[in-house]
């Protein structure tokens, strides 16, 4: 056999898959021939193909030096430094292939998969869309360029390129899945559902799928194989059958140790990389030239606009004591140019704008601004840059507020909880040590607006839409929250008490109807069911007024809902489940001065919300209590939260400063 035969043949060894024969081909030509740069780089490919990356990067730059010119070798070198999480030298590699060969899409396509991987959407999307120039029918291409667009929010471009990608190929499942989040995120919910369900079709394997197609199913109350989905989410994670998106978990029966497992497996196989470089060493002073003992602390969220963890935390920021500590933002959502935006910036000493900042570079910033201590207030939730938790960022990090759950990541060092969300005998089921405040662990906003400020806000019950008489449930939790058991109880409650309604946050008009659809179907006259659209955060804590008792949801109660509630002094019956999500409502009440509500079963709920309907002095005093302790109680008392946390990170700080792994604590009343 000659040389070109040998080179030939080995060829169609890697193109057919045999990586083996082919290595094997390679190998034997460069022992009789030394120094064949293109016969080194098919070499060092098929090592990669192999999975040997260490190997396979030896190999690859041995190439490059015989053939400096050869672009594949970067490509491939590109694609092993990636993989092994080497993420700038990817970069660079790429950067050197594309150099070399201008005209080539798939030099494009791979580095705005590194890009995508760095959280440099803008810079991945801009590569995607070249690689599609230079060639048209590329679904990889149109695809990648579909996920960039819509990580940057860019929904309908999004769904653009993703319906290209699925007209050049419509069996391919990852472009299918990603058109129906496009779908979803624009509001077209009927063919989301539709096109989730395909890509569950098409790609079996992938579990995620299945998640979101259950996510999207409890959004529209569209129960038909609710049990069955259910069922195959947890048995997917008790049997390690893939992986389960950790949000989906909190909103069906999961045990703490089931969201437990669930999260680390996400992380392990979505977010883990190979190797992760150590944090950028930092600066002995301050960026402005000043030295002190100020901890550095900086939230890192997508939040700081008109959202819901904005209305919570906006005080918290302004409320930091200054003598103490310098407070920073890392923002990487949108601005919206509203008046609560402005009030986040003015309440940060700094505040990034870190959206279209490549991971590397946030790092480099963050250690450039001496932070102490990052606490992360996205977790696992809509909008979450994964790649921020992909490698330490500061000396401490902590999870806080948004994600009711660990979070899983070797990395994150704390959970901010409290005695009831995260007592100490669940600290087996986090990755993170359970630091537990003396109160409630949520922070409230004591400039949120209250109902009598403004004349004429209290709306009637005919402006509502409400009967004049009857007692009235209200029910604002979000759609997806709403289980089949759940609103079962809720029709034996309206049952129970002729005349009453149920009032419920109209999330969207398929939900709408199928929630009024079941009603009928369970023996409950539809027109019992009244909905509040969507309304400004002051119109809408204005209804609880107009409510007699807002009932709560299980596994996942009410967070900013039930709190918004008991500032506007309307009590809440919830049920205390076993997991942080099933626990927050009961936290809220108790640090509210209103324990009376917290029942520890369904059915001691539903005698609770039937006996309360009845009993118009009992909820009367119930909201008087809220309304004389909304200065004063725990829940509401800003400045004793502020401080309760603040001692919470200087106890963190001085752990880390002796030299001590993190630790689990429970905070005294200070």
């Amino acid at each position: 056999m000659t040389l070109n035969e040998a080179l030939r043949l080995a060829l169609e060894h890697f193109r057919a898959g045999r990586a083996a024969e082919a290595e094997q081909l390679c190998r034997a030509i460069l022992n009789a021939v030394p120094g064949q740069g293109e016969v080194t780089q098919l070499l060092g490919t098929v090592v990669m193909m192999q999975n040997r990356l260490q190997e396979a990067e030896t190999i690859l730059r041995q190439s490059i030096a015989i053939r400096p010119d050869l672009a594949d070798s970067h490509g491939n070198l590109g694609t092993v430094l990636q993989s092994l999480g080497r993420m700038g030298e990817s970069l660079a590699a790429h950067d050197r292939c594309v150099q070399l060969t201008p005209g080539t899409p798939e030099g494009y396509v791979n580095r705005g998969s590194t890009r995508l991987a760095l959280g440099d959407r803008n810079g991945a999307a801009t590569d995607f869309a070249r690689a599609l120039r230079l060639r048209p029918v590329d679904a990889l291409a149109a695809a990648n360029l579909g996920v960039a667009l819509r990580e940057g929010q860019r929904m309908a471009e999004a769904l653009r390129a993703l319906t290209r990608a699925l007209v050049v190929e419509p069996g391919n499942g990852e472009a299918m899945l990603g058109y129906a989040h496009a779908l979803r995120e624009l509001g077209r919910l009927d063919e989301a559902e539709t096109a989730y369900a395909r890509a569950v079709t098409l790609t079996p394997a992938k579990t995620e799928a299945l998640c979101y197609h259950l996510y999207l199913k409890q959004t529209l109350c569209a129960w038909d194989d609710y049990d069955r989905l259910c069922s195959r989410v947890t048995e997917t994670i008790d049997g390690d059958g893939g992986v389960v998106i950790p949000l989906a978990t909190l909103s069906i029966d999961t045990t703490p140790a089931q969201q437990d497992r669930s999260a680390r497996l996400f992380y392990d196989r979505l977010v883990k990389r190979p190797s992760s470089p150590p944090m950028p060493a930092r600066p002995e002073s301050r960026p402005d030239g000043r030295s002190d003992s100020r901890l550095r602390i900086a939230y890192v969220s997508a939040d700081f606009h008109e959202h819901a963890t904005a209305y919570l935390a906006a005080e918290l920021f302004e409320l930091h004591d200054r003598e103490r500590f310098e407070v920073l933002a890392y923002s990487y959502g949108p601005d919206d140019g509203s008046a609560m935006r402005q009030r986040l910036v003015t309440a940060f000493d700094r505040f990034r704008d870190i959206r279209s900042v490549p991971l590397d570079a946030v790092a480099r910033c963050m250690a450039d601004d001496g932070v102490d201590i990052m606490i992360d207030l996205k977790g696992y939730t809509k909008q979450t840059r994964l790649d921020l938790l992909s490698r330490r960022l500061a000396p401490v990090e902590v999870s806080y507020l948004g994600y009711p759950g660990t979070i899983g990541c070797p990395h994150m060092d704390y959970v901010i909880g409290d005695r009831f969300v995260t007592p100490p005998e669940h600290q087996p089921f986090y990755a993170e040590r359970l630091a537990i405040l003396p109160d409630a662990y949520q922070i409230n906003d004591r400039r949120r607006p209250l109902p009598d400020e403004v004349p004429g806000r209290v709306p009637s019950r005919a402006d509502c839409g409400l009967p004049e008489d009857g007692v009235v449930f209200a029910a604002f939790n979000t759609a997806y929250k709403i289980s089949p058991t759940m609103f079962a109880l809720w029709m034996r409650i309206l049952k129970r008490v002729p005349g009453s309604v149920l009032w419920l946050f109209e999330a969207n008009p398929r939900a709408a109807a199928n929630l009024k659809a079941t009603a009928e179907a369970q023996g409950v006259d539809s027109v019992r069911l009244a909905f509040a659209p969507p309304r400004p955060l002051a119109d809408h804590i204005a209804r609880y007024r107009v409510a007699d008792l807002a009932l709560d949801t299980l596994p996942y109660t009410g967070h900013t809902t039930t709190s918004d509630a008991l500032w506007a002094g309307c009590p809440v019956v919830t049920c205390l489940g076993g997991t942080f999500a099933s626990r927050v409502a009961a936290s809220l009440l108790n640090a509210a001065g209103l324990p009376d509500t917290i029942t520890r079963s369904l059915a001691e709920y539903e005698e609770l919300a039937v006996a309360l309907a009845g009993d118009p002095g009992r909820r009367a005093g119930f909201r008087k209590r809220l309304e004389d302790g909304r200065m004063t109680a725990p829940l509401f008392d800003s400045h004793r939260f502020t401080r309760n946390l603040e001692r919470a990170y200087q106890v963190m700080w001085s752990l880390h400063k002796a030299g001590k792994p993190p630790q689990g604590f429970i905070l005294p009343a200070g």
